[in-house]
């Protein structure tokens, strides 16, 4: 189902940005076997915008939605997580172009969320792979660039938050 929010903005220097109204993405932590945090992780589809490289869960906000509502709607869709299997701790806002009110105003928003265990997921076609990663291990992989850009800012907001109790 498409919503409103699909579609590019485009920057004033041309860059194209998904999402109408923004996007957001989950960064889902749980409890690894060792007690440290593993976080789930979407190796994208060949297809896709940066296909191949590895990146959260996550998609285009639509007008009616809070960047947590998006960031959970697209978990649901992309790795078949119920929403009452997470809870939501913070957001950071991980990206933003042109200013607020501007015709090209865009951001990201990585919505940081636990879950108990490592939860069973179920890959749609927009993904290759989903996997828990540890979060010592996430920068040995092909990251998106977006991604890539914010995990050393997520991972001191992480730094602060215990893994789900």
């Amino acid at each position: 189902m498409r919503g409103d929010g699909d579609g590019w903005v485009v920057s004033e220097d041309g860059a194209h940005y998904w999402g109408r109204h923004g996007a957001a993405g989950l960064l889902l932590r749980a409890p690894g076997t060792d007690g440290t945090a593993v976080v789930l992780l979407q190796h994208r589809a060949p297809w896709s915008h940066q296909g191949g490289t590895w990146g959260l869960p996550g998609g285009a906000r639509d007008s009616h939605e809070t960047p947590e509502q998006a960031a959970v709607r697209e978990a649901h869709e992309e790795a078949g997580l119920a929403a009452d299997q997470v809870t939501v701790r913070i957001s950071v806002v991980t990206a933003e172009v042109g200013s607020d009110g501007s015709a090209t105003h865009w951001t990201y928003t990585t919505v940081i969320a636990d879950a108990p265990t490592p939860l069973d997921t179920v890959p749609n076609r927009e993904s290759s792979e989903l996997r828990w990663v540890p979060e010592d291990e996430v920068v040995a992989l092909p990251l998106h660039p977006g991604f890539a850009a914010s995990w050393p800012r997520l991972r001191e907001v992480t730094a602060t938050i215990p893994v789900f109790r």
